[in-house]
């Protein structure tokens, strides 16, 4: 029996709903969520990602702002368009683009944002957070990855978890995220052994290598495995993921497509983010 797919779009539409509500009731308290965006350059991916970013804050309400700054920005301009957005109190949530053009430093310019405006959840704040399994924010990826895995309904308690990919974006924190919920996880990286052993043993495969020539094919999989594919590669107008869709689809229980996946949910989770980030600043102001 073929794979159930996990629709990132119907669950997307139904989570936006419900931001959308959050919103209002926010509004009526006189506060407008608002969420800034710092890009570089003009990445064709990054310029797609920050266009749907938008179109989300224009669905749900939320205020949305877009700082653009050429290829050859220094980290000074940088930095202190941060420092602006930090000051602004109409902007509850601040995310910095990734990637950046090499000649900048990322990781400082990461930890220059309020760990209360991140809301991509890189700030070392909140990534230890996260470690120490307090609450705090979520990166946005792994967030939506994880409510997929348990909208199927599936018992999670000891399952065997297996991520492929060690990236602080997506591969760490997802397995920090299943070890919460009580999976017994492996990461498998570039340099594994015999990858399709581990692969080969997990009840939830989450794949985010990203990079063309990788793949998971059918016989990498356990037959029932709940299949998370959060990779997006692009190329001659294409778009495809680490995983074989139409053949992995046939062994999996679950599997998520690409597109239509995981993508889409990665933006609900930044909105969801960003109006949590609006509810404690006013909690706080309160």
């Amino acid at each position: 029996m073929a794979a159930r797919i996990l629709d990132g779009k119907v669950m997307s539409a139904e989570l936006r709903k419900e931001i959308a509500a959050r919103v209002e009731k926010l509004k009526e308290k006189g506060v407008t969520p608002g969420l800034a965006v710092i890009l570089v350059g003009n990445d064709p991916a990054s310029e797609i990602y920050v266009r749907n970013k938008e179109k989300g804050c224009d669905e749900v309400g939320i205020y949305s702002k877009t700082v653009r700054l050429p290829e050859n920005a220094l980290q000074e301009t940088l930095e202190a368009e941060i420092d602006k957005l930090n000051a602004d109190p109409a902007v509850h949530g601040i995310l910095v683009q990734l990637p950046l053009p090499k000649h900048l430093d990322g990781k400082a310019a990461l930890a220059r944002i309020r760990p209360e405006k991140d809301v991509d959840g890189f700030h070392l704040l909140n990534a230890g957070q996260l470690m120490l399994g307090n609450s705090g924010v979520i990166p946005c990826t792994p967030r939506g990855a994880l409510y997929m895995i348990k909208s199927t309904g599936a018992d999670l308690n000891g399952m065997e978890a297996v991520v492929i990919g060690r990236s602080n974006i997506v591969g760490k924190p997802m397995a920090m995220l299943l070890l919460h919920e009580n999976c017994t996880v492996t990461i498998c990286h570039s340099r594994t052994k015999n990858l399709a052993e581990h692969t080969r043993k997990a009840d939830i495969l989450v794949a985010a290598v990203g990079k063309e020539g990788f793949t998971v094919t059918e016989d990498m999989v356990k037959p029932g495995a709940i299949v998370i594919d959060v990779a997006i590669n692009r190329a001659e107008g294409r778009i495809w993921g680490d995983v074989d869709f139409d053949r992995v689809k046939e062994k999996a229980s679950w599997i998520t497509p690409v597109p239509g996946g995981v993508g889409r949910m990665t933006i609900t989770m930044l909105l969801d983010n960003t109006v949590d980030a609006a509810e404690r600043m006013l909690k706080i102001g309160n």
